[in-house]
């Protein structure tokens, strides 16, 4: 990939990125809940989630969902689905507590991992982004192998940084947060509900 193409192949990633969406959304609320360092665990599966997606697209799975109107409806079902439910368990969410963080918000790391991963690859947005935005960087003449580890690699880096950065500020403003007590996650959990029963109407 020339240099010139990859650079604007990043700043595109960066705006994508600092997009609001359910991922930095989840990486925002799990900072709060459970610190910075565990939603590592968050952040590091919804970027495995957004790289299998770029596999996806640029390997063909992408088109064959722009062509299939039943294959497209049933994932932007059980996306909005998985994200209506998450936000229903993010309402339910008891106030947060700064002391007993361990111990009240306690989940395991394969746990906020699979949240991660599932609120990435179900949503379908981002696979007819990839699908539609990927092509216009590849070039036939090379290795399609190395120019999605070059495309992913790059992807992955952003990202993770920019839901990182998410997390630490939730994370710093998090006795602040705690005044906001139960409005805070039932306003996160609606924000979740709202994306979750859009997707299936969005064209």
């Amino acid at each position: 990939m020339a240099l010139h193409t990859w650079l604007i192949y990043v700043i595109a990633a960066i705006g994508l990125s600092l997009t609001p969406g359910p991922n930095g959304l989840l990486a925002l609320t799990h900072g709060a809940l459970y610190g910075h360092k565990k939603t590592l665990f968050t952040i590091s599966g919804g970027v495995i989630g957004f790289v299998a997606l770029i596999a996806m697209s640029m390997f063909g799975i992408g088109a064959l969902l722009q062509t299939s109107s039943h294959a497209l409806t049933i994932l932007k079902w059980a996306g909005g689905i998985y994200l209506i439910w998450l936000g229903i368990q993010l309402w339910r969410a008891p106030d947060l507590k700064l002391a007993p963080m361990g111990q009240v918000h306690a989940k395991s790391g394969g746990s906020l991992f699979r949240q991660g991963l599932l609120s990435a690859m179900s949503n379908p947005k981002a696979l007819l982004f990839y699908g539609a935005f990927l092509p216009q960087f590849i070039n036939q003449q090379q290795s399609m192998l190395q120019q999605f580890l070059i495309m992913a690699a790059t992807f992955a880096v952003i990202e993770f940084a920019t839901e990182y950065l998410l997390a630490r500020l939730a994370y710093r403003v998090r006795p602040w947060l705690e005044r906001g007590g139960k409005r805070f996650n039932r306003c996160c959990g609606g924000m979740f509900a709202l994306l979750g029963a859009a997707l299936p109407v969005m064209h």
